[in-house]
């Protein structure tokens, strides 16, 4: 910080309340995860009971999508930092998904009755391709605005982005709730009105951004945040290029889905690329490359949490189906609802755990973010080891106790808690100013990665019917359910035991990098 902006914060006095604007952006993020999570919940059974896809497929499919959705931040962020800024990159964003969402129901209102009419597969496609578009201007635009609202070194920052998270688990409750219980009936017919509600959802908080952006979004001294950059020239000509961004994207899906793997190959030129981009930078600091690198090393680990975490819309969501009693007080529950489970356990714990890490902070034993994140990963590993004693010498045809996925929820959720808005505020710590958004892209890398591998361990789900081989995955037969729940016991414990080993390096290299910053 320059001596002259370090004497206009001090001047601020310390507040423990949170800037308007925080809230302001935590509405526009509830309605736009309800538009992405309530599409998301029923997005596999679509396809595979409107689309008719076979299980393995979907999934991949489902998984080549989220990866897209998550890849497209990094183009983004680099159009934000450099053209746009994020206020008119949240905007076009909304528009784009909004449009994608309505594209949706027009497709799910158009397939034939066996599901073969072409108009309806095209129209998929182009409502997933708009959606990832309009994801890569939206998502790490809003994400780094959170702490844009806070002077460097504000202690408030986890708890607002630990209050700016809960608005995405109350957005993807509402959004699950809705989408399931009008989508999710059986019918292949009524997966069009969730695709309508969300569309509806997403134009909300589009509108909502733009009525509040300049009356609430400002930093601590009063200088709007979020605006283009100074001599940012070609703004137009950025406009040009969405349709060819859209085409390259909407190729990229196809090829990856019915052709050959495209988008791991993509996946690993993004690395390169961006680490070569920053690193590169003669004017960043040794403790800005050093900030850099510890969000590389995190943002690795994180892949192995969200491709286990984010089995709920895909195998979960089979098991759920399949295998599962879902009846309760004379009433079949949607297999898709219980992703629900989530969002309640996140949004009741986000509280608890934020006024935890206050209370241990005042103490001066708040364990450091990389630790923070490793208890995250040995929770989603507890979560998936009670599924493996509810599935264990489970016999044909014999249905499991709702209970053993209500578990797992409980500790995904907590476990969430523990390494998501943790992340998220770390990355905003820890980045140079000059690649803030696009390191938040960096952070969402991570999650391409994982929803693309997500897909892929979906694609493994044990099918009773199928008569073909079990599934390997590197010499390992998945034979069962209790195989294919342990992978992820395995990988998620090895993961936090070795990023525990490492948390005390990362913490020095942190420390160092914030005490320039201040």
């Amino acid at each position: 910080m320059q001596p002259a902006a370090a004497q206009r914060a001090q001047a601020i006095p310390a507040s423990t309340s949170h800037p308007k604007g925080l809230y302001l952006l935590f509405a526009t993020e509830m309605w736009e995860r309800f538009s992405y999570y309530g599409m998301r919940a029923v997005l596999v059974l679509f396809l595979t009971d409107a689309m008719l896809m076979d299980k393995p497929f979907a999934s991949k499919f489902y998984g080549g999508y989220t990866s897209l959705i998550y890849l497209t931040p990094l183009i983004g962020a680099y159009i934000s930092d450099r053209y746009w800024g994020n206020r008119r990159s949240i905007l076009v964003g909304g528009l784009l998904m909004a449009a994608g969402q309505f594209i949706l129901f027009a497709s799910a209102s158009s397939y034939g009755p066996v599901a073969t009419h072409a108009a309806s597969h095209w129209l998929l496609y182009l409502g997933l391709g708009a959606m990832i578009v309009g994801n890569g201007f939206f998502k790490p635009n809003i994400s780094s605005m959170v702490g844009s609202l806070y002077t460097p070194g504000d202690s408030r920052k986890d708890a607002a982005y630990t209050i700016f998270y809960m608005g995405i688990n109350l957005g993807s409750l509402i959004g699950n709730t809705i989408t399931s219980l009008i989508g999710d009936t059986g019918h292949a017919n009524d997966f069009r009105w969730a695709f309508l509600a969300c569309g509806i959802a997403m134009t909300v908080g589009t509108v909502v951004f733009n009525w509040g952006k300049s009356k609430y979004l400002h930093t601590p001294q009063g200088q709007a945040v979020g605006t283009t950059p100074a001599h940012s020239g070609g703004i137009n000509g950025i406009y040009a290029l969405l349709p060819v961004l859209l085409v390259l994207v909407l190729g990229v899906l196809y090829l990856d889905s019915a052709k050959f793997p495209t988008i791991a190959p993509l996946l690993a030129v993004a690395v390169v690329g961006i680490a070569y981009m920053i690193f590169s930078d003669k004017s960043l600091s040794k403790a800005d490359i050093q900030g850099v690198l510890v969000i590389f090393v995190v943002s690795f680990f994180v892949v192995f949490f969200w491709a286990a975490f984010e089995q709920a819309p895909a195998s979960l969501t089979f098991f759920a189906k399949e295998n599962m009693n879902r009846t309760i007080f004379g009433f079949t529950l949607p297999p898709s609802i219980f992703q629900n489970l989530n969002s309640i356990f996140v949004i009741s714990g986000a509280p608890i755990m934020a006024l935890l890490w206050t209370a241990l902070g005042r103490r001066g034993n708040e364990p450091p973010s990389p630790v923070k994140m490793a208890i995250g990963l040995l929770l989603l590993a507890v979560g998936y080891l009670v599924m493996c004693f509810g599935v264990k010498d489970l016999q044909p045809g014999v249905k499991v106790s709702m209970f053993y996925l209500v578990a797992l929820y409980f500790f995904h959720s907590y476990g969430e808690l523990c390494l998501s808005p943790i992340g998220l505020s770390l990355v905003n710590k820890l980045a140079p100013v000059k690649f803030a958004s696009l390191l938040m892209g960096v952070w969402f890398l991570a999650n391409a990665a994982a929803n693309y591998l997500a897909g892929y361990m979906s694609s493994l789900y044990p099918d009773p019917k199928s008569t073909a081989p079990a599934p390997v995955l590197l010499g390992y037969h998945i034979n069962n359910l209790y195989d294919f729940f342990m992978v992820f016991v395995v990988s998620a414990t090895v993961a936090a035991a070795v990023l525990l080993l490492i948390s005390g390096k990362l913490v020095k290299i942190m420390n160092a990098r914030e005490a320039e910053a201040a």
